[in-house]
């Protein structure tokens, strides 16, 4: 066990380290005269959503489920197109953040901790992050999706550290209050500044034998 606060940082994936364009989405709505942020909510209620994150339905099956339900609101058609911009919205990453997470990563196990879906492999590999963490724990992959206590205790032990020796960052004060009672540091994100002030004493400790070694080198003639 280290001098740090903890040993191992575990990590959402959705906005916190990718994020989603649905500028496309929102202008195909406009143009159905329905409301920004409408097919948001239909693909993301509770019925739709947790058979997609527990890896019960594939995407096909997940954007047909959003078509029907859109159908109450405006035309078949439209209905089909919207459904199927939302469930394959692009995506970008925060290099900031990547950046971070890379550093942390050389001293302490990081471990991406996600309500995902049966296809984020190859998001991964899309968005150049297969080498980004040392497991991922994906409720699709492991049938359990956060809050629930079950993804916390598989994810601290993929990252082979007991539970009060993790810390835990998500944007869900839900995941947030569930990490918690789970007995680990857990930090709300809301921007960068959150993740530097949790990480900054894992940084530190890693760049002062760094900058030693340094100073030893530069005093050899």
């Amino acid at each position: 066990m280290s001098d740090l606060a903890f040993d191992a940082l575990l990590c959402d994936l959705d906005n916190v380290i990718r994020f989603y364009d649905l500028d496309e989405v929102t202008r195909q709505e406009r143009a159905a005269g329905i409301a920004p942020g409408t097919t948001m909510e239909i693909a993301f209620a509770p019925e739709r959503d947790l058979p997609l994150l527990l890896g019960r339905i594939s995407r096909d099956q997940w954007a047909a489920s959003i078509a029907e339900a859109l159908t109450a609101q405006i035309p078949v058609r439209q209905a089909a197109d919207l459904a199927t911009a939302f469930a394959h919205a692009p995506s970008h990453v925060d290099q900031h953040v990547v950046g971070l997470l890379r550093q942390v990563r050389r001293s302490i196990p990081v471990v991406l901790v996600t309500n995902a879906t049966v296809w984020l492999d190859d998001d991964l590999a899309r968005l150049g992050l297969t080498d980004l963490a040392d497991h991922v724990v994906n409720s699709s992959r492991v049938h359990i999706a956060k809050p629930d206590a079950e993804i916390y205790r598989i994810a601290a032990e993929r990252a082979g550290v007991p539970a009060h020796r993790c810390a835990f960052v998500d944007d869900s004060r839900t995941n947030i209050d569930a990490a918690r009672r789970a007995g680990m540091t857990a930090v709300l994100y809301r921007d960068i500044r959150d993740l530097r002030r949790l990480v900054a004493p894992v940084v530190d400790a890693a760049a002062k034998p760094a900058a030693r070694a340094t100073t030893r080198g530069g005093a050899v003639p």
